[in-house]
This record gives structure tokens, sequence and C-alpha cells, in this order.
């Protein structure tokens, strides 16, 4: 004898399996205080994003930063590019993300990459991932490899009231 499944006990499984997830207990997180975090700029596609840094795999720039040395973070693979141009810069020029929340490469790990113009070159604003590296190919700018990796979560994505 064949059974069939209607539309209605589809319906009702799924809820009482949406009900059956919803009714385990919660998790004890602890309590919430509220601080000040320094909240920092960073460019996506031609828009600011809001990013925190909380770890690094560098002692001296966890030092220099304030933040949580975490040496396990070196060995993390697959991070997105995080782009910082030092040197001559055009007016302006923030850090450049390679990612940002919803998309499939995106998590919180960066690798820190470090962007030079050449000499002769006027620098202009970078704002997109695709534009460095096309500069690159170019021969206008290079990118070095300092083996960095940072856990800079993106808090907010184009919201000018917490990126200012």
């Amino acid at each position: 004898m064949r059974k069939r499944l209607t539309a209605g006990t589809v319906a009702l499984t799924a809820a009482l399996f949406a009900a059956t997830a919803f009714a385990s207990p919660a998790l004890r997180l602890g309590p919430a205080t509220h601080g000040t975090f320094a909240l920092y700029k960073g460019y996506y596609d031609g828009h600011k994003d809001g990013y925190v840094i909380t770890d690094v795999s560098s002692k001296s720039q966890a030092s220099a930063w304030h933040v949580n040395f975490a040496p396990v973070l070196k060995s993390a693979k697959a991070a997105p590019p995080q782009y910082f141009v030092t040197g001559r810069a055009a007016a302006g020029q923030i850090a450049v993300f390679g990612s940002e929340p919803g998309e499939s490469s995106y998590n919180p790990l960066w690798d820190e990459l470090v962007v030079t113009w050449k000499a002769g070159v006027t620098p202009v604003l970078l704002t997109k991932d695709d534009q460095i590296t096309s500069l690159q190919k170019a021969g206008k700018l290079t990118i070095a490899d300092p083996h960095i990796v940072l856990n800079a979560p993106i808090t907010s994505i184009g919201s000018k009231s917490t990126v200012g």
C-alpha cells in the first residue's frame, strides 16, 4: 500500500521540527555589558564597511593596536585579502576588503596584504580589490604578503550611522 504525503502533512511535520529546534534551552552567554570598541572603516566594492580588530597573528601589531596576540591565526587557510596601503597614498585612503558578509568567500579572518605605489606613479583612491589587482598587473603598484592574519569582523555594511 502506497502512502501519499499531502501538503498539510508536510507543513505539519515542518512546524513540529521548527518547534523542537526553538524549544531547546537558550545558550548561556553570560551577562552582557556595553563598552566602546574602535570601529575602523574599509572599502569594499566602492562603499565603506565598518570593522573591529580583535586579534592578530603578529605580536608587534597586537601590541601597537592594543588587541589580542593570537599566533594560531598564522596557520589559517583561505582567508580573504585585506589590503593596506603604505607610503604614498591618495587622500582618504583606508583599507580595502576582498570580501564582505553575504559573500561565499567571507569570514572574519583576513590575509593582510601591503600595497605600495611604484615610483613615478600618481596614487589614486583604491576602493575595490579588483582595482588593486588590476593596477598590480599593469605594473603601477606592488602587493606584499607579510604572512599576518587578522581577526577583524565586518560589523556594518555601508551604514553611515556606524561607519561615519
